[in-house]
């Protein structure tokens, strides 16, 4: 058995405006905008419980209560469904948080960045390791998800892990990029990270995905972190100070993300989820053929 503390405790950033889906998310946050039939913030709590997280924590605003509202419970909506016939139904909407798991909030009263969002659930986290997750990049794996991947690769190790994929050059400027080191296990260590750097500057084309496991220890970082690229307060910045005392992983996860705070990424999620749905496939299939010959 590992020797070191489970991860139990994962906090979901959520309080970001999602300008790129205006007017769109004028009035519903950009993580409530569905990929067929779930909305997106569920995809990720699903990951985050399969991993075995039994505390999610949302770092959110005054103007995200749907995203609450999502995961209660609705006693009147199952009631309806029940009566109707329409017990599937019925499961769906109250088995989306299983029992045994807890949610938790917290106010980000500013948008000061990723690197403040986590800081803002210190009292929620205390002191314990704990995951981070952007519904932003939906990642859908073929066997373990990317979070319980990662806690594979925590639980042997000690080391705190953070999900990358290559990326192509050009687009460095828009991630924290990751220079590493693979150990004799085939273990990549990152040696360096630097948020957003130009092409020409980037110490390797392995970009920083919105998965993270980090030690508690990061809040105390966080908490001198000066505000960095674009103004806000990065938690690259926390984690590049934290590799000068403790080892990061870099995972390159297995499956495929979806940069889903993006449009044509999200419409490249849409369709992929659609074709694996067995009751949308033949549909959408004979669709593409038809616009494909028009």
């Amino acid at each position: 058995m590992s020797e070191h503390s489970p991860i139990r405790k994962a906090v979901f950033p959520v309080a970001g405006l999602g300008t790129r889906f205006l007017p769109a998310t004028k009035s519903i946050p950009k993580e409530m905008l569905p990929i067929v039939d779930k909305p997106l913030i569920q995809y990720a709590v699903e990951e985050a419980v399969e991993a075995g997280i039994d505390t999610i924590i949302f770092v959110t605003s005054h103007k995200k209560r749907a995203i609450l509202d999502h995961f209660e419970a609705d006693p009147e909506l199952q009631s309806t469904l029940l009566e109707q016939g329409k017990e599937k139904l019925a499961r769906r909407v109250t088995d989306i948080i299983p029992e045994g798991v807890g949610i938790r909030y917290v106010i980000q009263e500013q948008a000061l960045g990723l690197g403040h969002a986590v800081l803002c659930a210190r009292e929620l986290v205390g002191d314990e390791p704990f995951a981070v997750l952007l519904a932003d990049d939906l990642i859908r794996a073929p066997g373990q998800g990317c979070l319980k991947q990662m806690v594979g690769e925590y639980l042997a190790t000690g080391a705190g892990v953070i999900g990358v994929e290559e990326i192509p050059a050009a687009k460095t400027d828009r991630y924290g990029i990751v220079s590493v080191e693979m150990d004799a296990k085939g273990r990549d260590y990152i040696q360096a990270i630097v948020e957003k750097p130009a092409p020409w500057d980037a110490p390797s084309n392995l970009g920083v995905v919105g998965r993270y496991i980090l030690p508690g220890e990061i809040f105390t970082l966080l908490e001198s972190v000066r505000a960095g690229v674009g103004g806000e307060i990065q938690l690259t910045d926390a984690i590049a100070t934290q590799l000068l005392t403790q080892p990061m992983l870099a995972h390159a996860f297995e499956g495929v993300r979806y940069d889903c705070g993006s449009r044509q990424g999200y419409i490249r999620a849409t369709m992929d989820y659609a074709l694996a749905h067995p009751g949308l496939r033949a549909d959408l299939v004979s669709h593409f053929k038809k616009v494909k010959g028009r």
